[in-house]
This record gives C-alpha cells, structure tokens and sequence, in this order.
C-alpha cells in the first residue's frame, strides 16, 4: 500500500513533545449571540486559567486554524479552530518506570518500543509529559511521532509507533482491519476443574463489548458479538493455583483481554478493575496487572516484508519461565 496523503496539521508546531490543543468555537445561536470575539471566549470557557491564558494572547502563542494570531479584535468564528500550546500539570505524578522504556526497533517509518508497566502510552488525565509519546518524541527529536495502536497504561510490552505522517495511515489501517496478529501473555488463575480450558486447554470468547463515556470499566452487554479472544492455558502452577495463559486478540476493543479473563472466572493477577473495581488504589510498581503484549507480526504495508517485533520483558508473577508466545522467545528479534 503507498504512503497515503498527509492530513491537515496544526497551525502551531509540537512544543517540547506535546501538540497544541485545538479548542472548536461552538455554533449553537446562543454562542453566537453572546461573544463578539475569539478572546472572549476563551477567556470564559478557561476562566480558572483566566491570567495564564492572558500571557499566552500577549506572547502570540493563541492562533487560528489559518495560523493567524488571536488578540483582542480577532471576532468570533462559529465552528472556527483556534490552537494554544496548554501548561502541563503542576502535580503530574512521577514515573519512575519510563526510565525502562527500550527501543526494540527504528527506522525512517517505525519505531517500536518495549513499554514498561504503568506507563501511559499518550497523553491522558493525570499523566501528560511523563507518558511514552511525549518522552519520546522530545528524547529521539520526533516530533511527528505517533502510535499506531493502543497500549493500555497498566500493560507492558511491545508499542508501535509511526515517525512520519505519510505513513501513518497505512499502518493504523493495518491494525484497525486485523492484519497484524498480536499475543499476549499473562498470569491468571488456573481454570476450574471440568472447564473447558480445563479439558482442552484451549477456548474462544466472544462477546459483545461496550465502553460507555464516563464509565471507567468496557463491560459486557447482550447483542451481537463484537469482540473475540483466543485464550491457552501453555503451563501450571499448582502450588500457587496459578497458570500462564496465551493470549490473542482477533479484535481490538477497550480492555477486551482483561474482561474476557474475567468472564471466564479467571481474574488477570493484581487486575484493579476485576472482579472488583479499585479505580483509586495507588499504583503498586512491585504488583502490575499481569499482562504483557509478548509480540506483533505483520506484512508491512509500505514494502510488503513480513515484520515480527517480541517484548524481551517477563512477567514478575512468572519468573524465568517459559513464554507464552509461539517458541517462547524473548529477544526483541524480527
């Protein structure tokens, strides 16, 4: 697949990692009606951050979508962008983990990553500067950097990223129509006795998942399935009545592995979500969510060579053992 058309960027450049925020000038006729100008309205929606705002209009850090600067006189555009650069968080955590972070590949197109636990994959809530797009574009001088796919926060693993905005599209593509085949692996407890993972070893789970704005946790609802997840049982410990499971994603949603675990009555270990929600609990750097994105593989869109990136990390909860992933390899080899 060729390299696809670049899409608009912002008027505003990345600044120290971060991309300006474009803020959308409402239409509705009551916002119409109530601001004459640009200023004004950002000075009413941020008004908590009325006097930082005023120094960024005076530094000509404020902008249209046409790269105009924004002062007093700019008049209000209904449906119009404007671009500001925002303050990171004064209490961002710390993220002693980033310092992990290693890259297992890079070139012109690519860079992947082997992303530790508890460490964001992009800016959200909380955790802004200290995420891994942030802290890698500013480290590597890549500012057009971008994931190519999700990587929850509380997941370790392999982390695809695309360095150039012609490519992008290409390779997002590539995950969002399935044709990269992910494992998994993680530790959970063994299966009950007369299960079918039990007798087989092996099981699929498809459901239907939902993830509803506002609501922490995807759950599963009636309906029509839209998510499935290949799950092995590859080795036991019976002392401690856990197991070490294979697993594969054949869709993508929101905390699909995790929950389909949970359906099965098998919990990952030190899960804050299930079977009980502890959304506040502090983070535990000595007891993260058991799960570990082993490896990727994929044909490259742009040349056609097939691609295979493996985490070289392991999972505490299961030392030294034996991977889950096809060979057990760890080694961060293509």
């Amino acid at each position: 697949m060729p390299p696809g058309p670049r899409k608009h960027a912002p008027p505003l450049p990345v600044r120290d990692g971060l991309n300006p925020t474009r803020v959308v000038l409402p239409h509705d006729a009551a916002s119409v009606a109530r601001y004459a100008t640009a200023t004004q309205y950002l000075l009413e929606r941020f008004g908590d951050d009325a006097a930082r705002l005023r120094e960024k209009l005076a530094a000509g850090e404020v902008v249209t979508g046409a790269g105009a600067v924004v002062d007093d006189a700019t008049p209000y555009a209904p449906r119009g962008f404007l671009y500001l650069y925002r303050d990171p968080p004064a209490d961002e955590p710390e993220v002693p983990a980033l310092a992990e972070l290693e890259v297992l590949h890079r070139d012109d197109d690519l860079l992947v990553v082997d992303k530790p636990h508890l460490v964001a994959t992009i800016p959200r809530g909380r955790w802004v500067t200290r995420t891994v797009l942030v802290h890698l574009r500013a480290t590597l001088d890549l500012p057009e950097l971008v994931p190519a796919h999700r990587l929850d926060r509380p997941t370790a693993g392999v982390l695809v990223l695309t360095a150039r905005p012609e490519v992008r599209g290409a390779y997002q593509t590539a995950f969002q129509d399935r044709a990269v085949r992910k494992v998994y692996e993680a530790v959970a407890p063994l299966p009950a006795p007369g299960s079918v993972l039990a007798r087989e070893g092996t099981t699929t789970v498809r459901s239907r998942i939902v993830k509803h704005r506002g609501v922490v946790r995807a759950q599963e609802e009636p309906g029509e399935p839209n998510a499935e997840s290949r799950v092995t049982l590859v080795a036991r410990d019976e002392a401690r009545g856990l197991g070490l499971y294979r697993l594969e994603p054949h869709t993508g949603k929101t905390h699909q592995l995790r929950l389909h675990m949970a359906s099965l009555g098998l919990p990952l270990l030190h899960d804050p979500f299930w079977p009980v929600l502890r959304e506040d609990a502090p983070d535990d750097p000595d007891r993260p969510l058991q799960l570990l994105a082993r490896s990727l593989a994929f044909v490259d869109p742009i040349d056609g060579e097939p691609r295979e990136f493996r985490s070289r990390r392991r999972l505490a909860a299961w030392p030294g053992g034996e991977g889950a992933d096809d060979g057990g390899r760890g080694d961060g080899t293509r």
